[in-house]
């Protein structure tokens, strides 16, 4: 019996639908978007548009031009602090922050951006109160993710957005861990910058993400080269999503992510919630029966679907050896790329064991695991 458990960092498997929209835009299409007036380079920009149009769509993105395509929500966060920051500029974000936005942000401070990181809670939560008091009058940005990859911890967003537009900030959201999970309306929460990847919760495949940049906007582009269009001139196109999409896009794998987000549609965003977080509770309830088992994060209320533990007296990287090689139970250890969430939660430096159940997942799977680690434990 194999079972996965690690969707927190990618979701596994895809829905069919996924695998078989990829293999007819390699074999059917397999042309680049926007490179040709011929009927295939046509097929493949129809592809990227519809794709494009349906994921504004489903983020409350009224203007799909300012939605784009990036390998990953690290690119997103990359183009968004570094086309955005200029020395002297003053930043806000958290403690509790993945490598993906707390590398960006110290990169940032070595070239003369000022950071703050607001501490959290023992469950990993940051108040607005204090976001708002580490604002200052230069301050350009608050920028934090939705929920931790590894307390599942959620930030309330909305509330904190709020705060920043007072305070006359930007506000950038990481939703690596959230979109496909919780509901996100982009401009009626009041988020500049929303980054996901589309290989988590939305079910495409590795390699793909996205950047939604409010209206007014205007980002300094990570790279240059080839649009597609504005040739004649060594200048970056000003229009979007072409100042942002130097390059040709992997319409294969866009084609994938435009198949995963019509499953979530078709499934229900509440029906998905619904599934994942009985099986968290069905975990936490399983965990928390065990003794010595230390559990980190909110153990009721809103949160995501990562959930981290340890066990008194054992090393999370041998439980996790340990579960893979004898029972084929694939789980996260470590850090996560989060250490700082670790220092905030006091399981720094040797991590945590992080179980994150998906949609395809059952009840079954959730029980062998809490056999499994009886076993192993004792």
């Amino acid at each position: 019996m194999s079972v996965f458990l690690d969707n927190a960092a990618t979701s596994f498997p895809k829905p069919d639908s996924v695998y078989l929209a990829m293999d007819a835009a390699m074999r059917e299409v397999g042309v680049a978007p926007g490179r040709g007036g011929y009927r295939q380079s046509l097929a493949a920009a129809r592809i990227v548009f519809e794709a494009r149009s349906a994921l504004a769509r489903f983020f409350g993105v009224s203007d799909s031009s300012r939605l784009v395509f990036t390998h990953s929500a690290t690119e997103s966060i990359n183009i968004a602090v570094f086309g955005l920051l200029k020395p002297g500029d003053h930043v806000v974000s958290t403690t509790v922050e993945h490598n993906a936005l707390a590398r960006p942000l110290h990169l940032a401070a070595r070239r003369g951006v000022e950071v703050t990181f607001v501490g959290s809670d023992a469950c990993g939560v940051v108040s607005e109160q204090d976001i708002a008091r580490a604002m200052r009058p230069n301050t350009r940005l608050v920028a934090l993710a939705h929920c931790s990859n590894v307390t599942g911890a959620v930030q309330p967003i909305a509330e904190i957005a709020s705060t920043a537009r007072r305070g006359g900030a930007l506000f950038l959201v990481d939703a690596a861990q959230s979109a496909g999970f919780f509901p996100i309306d982009a401009e009626g929460i009041g988020i500049d910058f929303l980054a996901a990847p589309g290989h988590k919760g939305l079910y495409g495949p590795p390699g793909t993400g996205i950047l939604a940049v409010a209206p007014g906007i205007t980002l300094e582009p990570l790279q240059v080269g080839g649009t597609g269009g504005s040739a004649s001139t060594p200048e970056p196109p000003e229009q979007m999503p072409e100042r942002l999409e130097s390059g040709t896009v992997n319409t294969p794998a866009i084609a994938g992510l435009k198949a995963g987000l019509a499953f979530v549609e078709e499934v229900g965003l509440e029906v998905i919630r619904a599934k994942e977080t009985a099986l968290v509770d069905q975990l936490l309830d399983g965990l928390s029966g065990i003794r010595g088992v230390r559990l980190y994060g909110p153990r009721h209320g809103e949160r995501g679907a990562a959930v981290s533990f340890n066990v008194e007296g054992h090393d999370p990287a041998a439980l996790g050896y340990l579960l893979d090689s004898e029972y084929d139970i694939s789980v996260r250890v470590g850090l996560h790329c989060a250490p700082d969430v670790h220092r905030s939660i006091g399981s720094f430096p040797e991590g945590t064991v992080r179980v994150s159940p998906g949609f395809f997942n059952t009840g079954s799977d959730i029980d062998f695991f809490i056999k499994a680690l009886r076993e192993i434990i004792s």
